[in-house]
């Protein structure tokens, strides 16, 4: 077969099988080593045209089409480091890009930035700190130090690995800083619970003349998300209307997200019908909201509009819709729900949608029908799933006739034996029926264990900032006046 019409049949191929079918003919037609045609085979092979349905063998084809080409030229070997880099099955293949590299420089292939920017890439989804210093001090021996588009992968590496002071050394040797630096370290900080720093270093970068972009505005609207601050989410918000962004997409989704979470669902479904083209995980944002807010049936009802546009729903949201169900004590609908997922929907159930059915039994009183759930889960039970359940149990213990109650708590000192919250619990439970002896062994097994259990902690928004407060904390400035105005209330409700 001649290179014209090998050129031509992988042009045309739409399959994994006719790919497999070509690649033979090339090899028997000794073009195994051409580099139009190799080249051609790699990019076919790391496309997304093909790697919808079994993305890891199609990448790892091409890293063994491109090893045994002997094809030395940096930008084919960086397609298979882009294709593992960005893979999403596992950590497992986003290693596999440091691999790829290994038989690079064996091979004497001298790395571009592209490929160290797909490295950094790589390590920032599976946190290889490690690798990634090595990866550091090789770019730094190939001269690559002073790049923007290094630097600020970089700081992303460095902020997923929680190593902000390496992060803003990074920061601040960069000769000349960019917007996607500003916007790789106020992502780290964020990634990193700190929140305000995000801020803090938003207001020098407009001090500093840049302009924020909509990458920008996310980054911001996560952070407000995630304090639960509502006038500073209003804030930003005011600013992507100030800088004329348009609220769709991501931005949106963004929004709705933001607002729900801070305690303003009315204003979240406000943007959500404002926006014209909705992506899923818009839907999916405003379905939770719905759903955090304890308004069950507006979940259910915004699940089914959605549907009536043929719109396939993600994990999140039929995740939000069995919580919604789950709170409302919806039982039967969620149930159909759950089992339509994978039949009718197409999505397979994870192990937190199986967690929220053991929530949902259990919260409706269903104690037997929740352990049985549990026990026959096809995933490890998570701890969380069975603290829920224990919780149901004592809620419902005149339910509990089967001692259902005592293997969750037996469960659950197995899987968490130095969580001071499972002997709490269960010295708890022993003290409501009036078995103060088992009580007290328990609690002088968690002293002789030095077990804490971890203080409940609330806060309140006053004038746009935080207060938050910790059970037995005495510390707060105005403490007498917040105990009297307690009193004041507590006595009102008495009368």
């Amino acid at each position: 077969m001649s290179r014209p019409r090998c050129m031509s049949l992988l042009n045309s191929c739409c399959s994994i099988k006719q790919l497999f079918q070509i690649h033979g003919h090339v090899i028997t037609s000794g073009l195994q080593r051409n580099y139009y045609v190799t080249d051609k085979l790699i990019r076919i092979c790391t496309s997304c045209s093909l790697r919808t349905t079994h993305p890891i063998d199609l990448i790892n084809h091409a890293h063994f089409v491109v090893y045994c080409s002997g094809n030395l030229e940096c930008f084919s070997w960086n397609r298979v480091v882009r294709a593992y880099a960005y893979a999403t099955s596992n950590c497992g293949s986003q290693r596999e890009a440091l691999s790829v590299f290994l038989h690079m420089r064996r091979l004497g292939i001298k790395p571009d930035e592209h490929t160290f920017n797909f490295l950094f890439k790589a390590c920032t989804s599976f946190s290889g700190l490690n690798d990634g210093l090595q990866i550091h001090a090789d770019v730094v021996k190939n001269g690559f130090c002073f790049s923007d588009y290094i630097q600020s992968t970089l700081i992303n590496m460095y902020g997923s690995c929680k190593e902000m002071l390496d992060a803003y050394k990074v920061f601040d040797e960069m000769p000349q800083r960019t917007l996607v630096a500003w916007n790789s370290l106020m992502s780290a900080s964020v990634d990193c619970s700190l929140f305000y720093n995000a801020f803090q270093l938003f207001i020098k970068m407009r001090e500093d003349g840049y302009e924020p972009g909509e990458t920008t505005m996310l980054i911001l609207l996560t952070a407000c998300a995630k304090l639960g601050n509502l006038s500073l989410g209003k804030c930003v918000h005011s600013q992507v209307i100030e800088n004329g962004m348009i609220v769709a997409g991501e931005l949106g989704t963004a929004l709705v997200d933001m607002y729900g979470k801070c305690g303003d669902v009315n204003y979240a479904s406000l943007v959500f019908n404002r926006i014209e083209y909705r992506h899923m995980s818009t839907w999916s944002a405003m379905i939770i909201g719905f759903a955090q807010h304890g308004l069950a049936r507006n979940a259910l009802e915004l699940f089914k509009e959605m549907r009536s546009y043929s719109i396939m729903p993600s994990e999140s949201a039929l995740l939000g819709v069995l919580c919604a169900c789950s709170h409302a004590g919806l039982v039967e609908d969620g149930q159909s729900i759950f089992n339509e997922m994978e039949q009718v929907h197409g999505v397979k159930p994870t192990a937190i949608h199986y967690g929220a059915m053991v929530d949902m039994l259990g919260r409706a009183g269903r104690l037997k029908e929740a352990y049985d759930f549990a026990t026959k889960m096809p995933f490890k039970v998570d701890p969380i799933v069975w603290t829920a359940l224990l919780s149901a149990c004592n809620i419902h213990d005149v339910n509990d006739c089967l001692g259902l109650g005592e293997k969750v708590r037996k469960r659950l000192i197995e899987l968490e034996p130095k969580r001071g919250g499972n002997y709490v619990m269960l010295a708890s439970k022993y003290a409501k029926v009036g078995n103060w002896e088992k009580a007290a062994h328990v609690r002088r097994k968690m002293k002789d264990k030095g077990l804490k259990k971890v203080r409940g902690e609330s806060c309140v928004e006053v004038d746009g900032s935080i207060v938050r407060f910790s059970y037995g904390d005495c510390s707060c400035v105005r403490y007498d006046d917040i105990l009297l105005l307690l009193n004041v209330l507590n006595l009102h409700t008495k009368t």
